[in-house]
């Protein structure tokens, strides 16, 4: 995120960093990066570096009911998956977090928030904006999803190496059923409230259609469970370093047990030749439904956390503006998805 919390003073972190990582820090301070979770740099007297991470457990609820307790369930749960795909499996492009003292992957600073610690890599990404810079940089990204999912993830397999599977749901899919009924209603909870409502209203019926098509797909790729491979989620270029010793995937948050196409379909928006690459590799055939399913997924779960921010109130920071920039990006379902609404 591009704004500091302000309910989260840097002297509690480093108190954090003290306490479970016995790491005492000389300056902590913010880092204007990514777009999801609070990251900082910590500094200690010999000038060793932590890249500390901080996560809105509020933001990463998945419905109305579900609670930030069960979000930092589901935080650990993955962050311990990188640690034993590292630790265990051996895959040393992991960036994995450091264990506490006590072992724990992730603390709660506050009912709202978590830690997680890393290690600091001076890595360059290799590309902007998501996208990579070069087809090398793709295909060797590719070759570390191949070997990813090629970790035995059954019942035999190690317990900490098994993520949670994915449940093929949207997060905030209800709710955003919801604001399409209320677009008629004021949403003046903030500056950009009126300006979202004005927006989906516009685009109502193409969005219902698309949550509908979301729910025929997800249950035909979930009658296939034999395919599900530990991936990652979100490998694109900037969760991917170029270091000395070859490339490295971060941001293991999002790792779950789900089809290949997870990892996939972003990759083949800019190298259609990426599908039948991984076939190769792996034997495995890619399935068009589940490229498609996941790629819808991303949109909608762009659409309704973007809407889910504007109808709840809001100040106008640099984190909302650029929200509001990517929600009209996503929110042109006839441009992005006319064969799917034309069907």
């Amino acid at each position: 995120m591009f704004t500091a919390p302000a309910d989260l003073p840097e002297d509690l972190i480093g108190n954090a960093l003290a306490q479970g990582w016995s790491f005492l820090a000389i300056s902590v301070g913010y880092q204007p990066v990514g777009f999801g979770s609070h990251h900082w740099l910590a500094v200690d007297a010999a000038g060793n570096r932590l890249f500390v991470t901080a996560d809105d457990l509020a933001a990463r609820r998945r419905s109305a009911s579900d609670t930030a307790d069960a979000a930092f369930g589901r935080l650990r749960r993955a962050l311990e998956t990188a640690l034993s795909l590292r630790r265990d499996a051996g895959l040393d492009f992991v960036v994995a977090p450091i264990p506490a003292a006590e072992g724990q992957v992730a603390t709660r600073l506050t009912e709202r928030y978590s830690l997680a610690v890393q290690p600091w890599l001076a890595g360059r990404q290799p590309g902007n904006d998501g996208e990579f810079a070069t087809g090398a940089d793709r295909l060797a990204v590719l070759d570390l999803l191949i070997a990813l999912h090629a970790v035995a993830a059954g019942p035999g397999s190690a317990r900490r190496t098994r993520p949670a599977a994915d449940e093929f749901t949207v997060p905030l899919a209800t709710e955003l059923a919801e604001a399409v009924l209320r677009v008629s209603e004021p949403w003046g909870a903030g500056p950009y409230g009126a300006r979202a409502r004005d927006l989906l209203a516009g685009q109502a019926e193409a969005v219902g259609a698309l949550l509908a098509a979301y729910e025929v797909l997800a249950r035909r790729v979930a009658a296939r469970p034999e395919r599900m491979v530990i991936t990652h989620g979100e490998p694109h270029s900037a969760n991917v370093l170029r270091m000395p010793a070859g490339y490295v995937l971060v941001d293991w948050d999002t790792v779950l047990l789900a089809p290949p196409e997870r990892d996939l379909w972003a990759l083949a928006e800019s190298d259609p030749a990426i599908p039948a690459a991984y076939s190769a590799a792996t034997g495995t055939a890619v399935d068009p439904d589940a490229m498609m399913l996941y790629r819808l997924w991303y949109d909608l779960a762009e659409i309704a956390g973007y809407i889910g921010t504007f109808r709840a109130p809001h100040d106008d920071t640099a984190d909302t503006a650029e929200a509001w920039r990517n929600l009209r990006h996503f929110l042109r379902p006839a441009e992005r998805w006319p064969q799917l609404l034309s069907a």
